[in-house]
């Protein structure tokens, strides 16, 4: 039997992994921006309940610009927040369940560990408080919504840390990197694998399953921006010099970003 995925996204890297990978019995039907645009909540509304023989709705979209984002608050809570919760509400409305991304920005970064799906929230900037925001609405208007956190994706695809360390590599001779915050770097095909594995199983779930609600999803193993960019640099540049440390950027980013 076929599980048919509506997604709201078909162009950046978590949404191009999941085209990539989708197989084995699991059709997705993407949505570009230019077909949906997520900050348009009645267009959001009526795609969801116009689309035919969907199972399941994933929301790949998100306004990630973390500096950028704290000058253009009302863009980013409208993609992260005011979106997810159309989407959220026509789901429920439909009856059908809702996959959520969302990030481990939704934190402060003061805990000494890594961080559980129970722990209190405290975003530090625009970009975390617009995600959390999201995520509350999500849980908030559809009872059979799962929203995954997750934690510095990476990919051969869209925009993403990897891809701009492979570009400056190639135009700037030294790089300087930031060295003060720590993660999990996760692999956006890691994430699409598994969201395509428990897709079938999670479109016949119904309300009140464990598997709703908050779910950390990363890899494993820990590393700053500036250690990830060294192994970029070891493995895909290794006649160049290896990047240095730079001061932080503008927007206060948790110290420890880590989730499990």
């Amino acid at each position: 039997m076929t599980t048919t995925i509506l997604q709201f996204g078909a162009t950046g890297q978590l949404a191009r992994e999941m085209l990539l990978r989708s197989s084995g019995g699991v059709t997705i039907k993407a949505l570009s921006r230019a077909d949906v645009d997520v900050t348009d909540t009645d267009a959001v509304a009526r795609a969801i309940g116009e689309a035919l023989d969907v199972d399941l709705v994933f929301n790949a979209t998100a306004y990630a610009a973390v500096d950028k984002a704290e000058s253009e608050p009302d863009l980013a809570y409208a993609v992260n927040a005011r979106g997810p919760e159309a989407m959220a509400k026509a789901c429920q409305a439909r009856g059908v369940p809702m996959i959520h991304i969302s990030t481990d920005m939704v934190f402060d970064g003061e805990k000494s560990g890594p961080y559980v799906e129970t722990d209190a929230t405290n975003p530090l900037h625009v970009y975390g408080a617009s995600k959390l925001a999201g995520e509350q609405a999500v849980l908030e208007h559809c009872d059979r919504a799962l929203v995954a956190r997750v934690s510095w994706l990476f990919s051969a695809f869209g925009q993403n840390f990897l891809q701009m360390m492979l570009k400056l590599a190639d135009t700037q001779p030294l790089l300087k990197i930031v060295d003060d915050q720590r993660a999990r770097p996760t692999a956006s095909g890691d994430v699409a694998g598994f969201m395509l594995s428990q897709a079938q199983r999670l479109s016949r779930l119904p309300a009140g399953a464990p598997e709703w609600g908050l779910l950390h999803l990363v890899n494993a193993g820990v590393a700053t921006r500036f250690q990830m960019a060294q192994a970029i640099f070891e493995l895909a540049r290794p006649d160049q010099p290896l990047p240095t440390m730079a001061p932080s950027p503008p927007a206060p980013s948790p110290p420890r970003r880590g989730v499990r």
